[in-house]
């Protein structure tokens, strides 16, 4: 396949509205539907990699905060990367509306600026922004959030508004690697995180980052985090032998009888 526009057409959400517009089947994000068979997302499978210490630390000191704590940072994340799709086609993006008044929370702002600088410093050629990505092989799916040429290298670029890198972002690299690969018959070069809340406080020549952001490389070979990955998919289809989306229907429409 050399065509994204095909790929984003036969794959997609799941989102089904019916004829008469008076019903809708509300999409499970979990799922990717593909030529009438429902694909697990990356980030699904990866749920079941086992918790390290650090995490069920953490999870014991806020307690009962956790769901709050990661829906915020989650919208935080899901706003930066919409800014960065944004940016990347071509619009212009302000932090203050036309009444001078800030439009985006100053963390989310400069989260943004973080990946600014990163593309106006390396100067990328873009070939995807958000790419819908699967494998027929391991029968799994995903959104990329960046593939682009640097160098005359061909990346694959995962963009991450977390406190810390995890293993699982090496797992999620290579597992879109492998999806690109398999969807465009085109070797990929490098894979990395674009992780925009780096600890890293200046400029290196030596390295790709800046101050507030860096491009982080896994220290394992595309073909040592497939296999990982693999392994996780394997739990994840053990605890979920018959894995398909839940379905939840409502109406589009409501007015009292008189």
């Amino acid at each position: 396949m050399n065509n994204p526009k095909l790929i984003k057409e036969s794959y997609n959400r799941i989102l089904e509205i019916s004829e008469d517009s008076l019903q809708i089947t509300l999409p499970d994000s979990r799922y990717y539907r593909r030529n009438g068979q429902y694909y697990p997302s990356v980030t699904y499978v990866l749920n079941y990699y086992p918790k390290n210490e650090t995490f069920l630390n953490w999870l014991k000191d806020v307690g009962r905060s956790a769901d709050h704590i990661a829906e915020k940072a989650a919208k935080e994340g899901t706003q930066v990367h919409q800014m960065v799709e944004d940016y990347l086609l071509g619009e212009e993006l302000n932090f203050l509306s036309p009444n001078m008044k800030p439009q985006y929370d100053v963390k989310v702002w400069k989260m943004f600026l973080n990946f600014v600088e990163f593309w106006e410093t390396y100067k990328p050629k873009l070939i995807e922004t958000e790419i819908l990505l699967f494998s027929d092989e391991l029968r799994v799916a995903g959104t990329c959030d960046l593939v682009c040429e640097i160098d005359n290298q061909l990346w694959v670029i995962d963009l991450k508004t977390s406190n810390n890198i995890h293993t699982t972002y090496d797992l999620q690299t290579s597992i879109y690697v492998k999806m690109y690969e398999e969807c465009f018959g085109k070797k990929v070069d490098r894979a990395g995180i674009l992780w925009l809340k780096s600890t890293k406080r200046k400029f290196s020549k030596e390295k790709m980052q800046g101050k507030g952001w860096e491009i982080y490389e896994s220290s394992r070979s595309q073909e040592e985090n497939l296999e990982i990955f693999k392994n996780v998919h394997q739990l994840f289809n053990l605890e979920n032998p018959n894995s398909t989306p839940s379905f939840e229907t409502f109406k589009t429409t409501a007015k009292r009888e008189i």
